[in-house]
């Protein structure tokens, strides 16, 4: 069973309130439309303006994505903890997320550490039901790894259902959706090579992280295909 969400065991909670007061002042600072952070970061207007309004909750790529077209760090939007020691143990690590701890918000436990020359991010992600992600690819790839739960991942157009130690492994380039369309709460572990926690390159340059590319729009939630159960993948 994937780790049960408490506020009061070492989650992380920030500021999450002026969320999109913050990116809306700060589009606005920058002379941008809707329409521009949209076109640049590869999101519908419609998805970019219900973050600025509080009316979705990004996921952090997502958010990542927003924060490089607005030329501000993400860390001063959402600060993740760091991790430096090699080992993390399962009672100490803290739960964070953009809607803080909540049942409705997808929530992360950070795994990997922090080192020069790493190139592997990884977390445990704690998908709601019905949470479902923005097309996007990107540079690198990526590992999912179902713990407990199902989810559907929907990869150039194909619809894969993915059930408990299940895997899945892509180039990041191919465009790609998650959706929990179950009525639990799903946990995978995720590793991928682009900059999710926002520490840009082991120099300290951050202009070099990985940035989300323009993916086609598809607001409709993926039909799940019947897989049978030899012809999972």
């Amino acid at each position: 069973m994937g780790k049960q969400l408490k506020a009061d065991e070492g989650a992380v909670e920030t500021d999450i309130r002026p969320l999109g007061d913050r990116l809306r002042n700060r589009r606005k600072e920058l002379r941008l439309t809707l329409q521009d952070v949209a076109n640049r970061a590869g999101f519908s207007v419609g998805f970019i303006s219900q973050i600025e309004r509080g009316i979705t909750i990004p996921s952090l790529t997502s958010l990542i994505s927003v924060c490089r077209v607005l030329k501000v760090d993400v860390g001063s939007f959402f600060q993740q903890p760091r991790q430096d020691a090699p080992v993390t143990r399962r009672e100490h690590r803290p739960i964070y997320g953009l809607g803080g701890v909540s049942g409705n918000a997808i929530t992360y436990e950070r795994l990997s550490a922090s080192f020069p020359g790493n190139v592997l991010r990884s977390t445990i992600i704690h998908e709601p039901p019905g949470f479902r992600s923005e097309p996007m690819s990107h540079e690198g790839e990526e590992i999912f790894f179902i713990v407990d739960g199902s989810l559907t991942l929907e990869l150039d157009g194909e619809t894969l259902i993915l059930e408990a130690g299940d895997t899945a492994h892509f180039p990041s380039t191919r465009t790609h959706v998650t959706w929990n369309h179950t009525t639990e709460a799903t946990t995978v572990f995720h590793t991928c090579t682009m900059d999710v926690f926002g520490e840009g390159d082991p120099s300290g340059d951050p202009n070099t992280s990985l940035v989300v590319t323009r993916a086609a729009n598809r607001r409709s939630a993926p039909k799940p295909l019947k897989v049978s159960k030899g012809n999972k993948k």
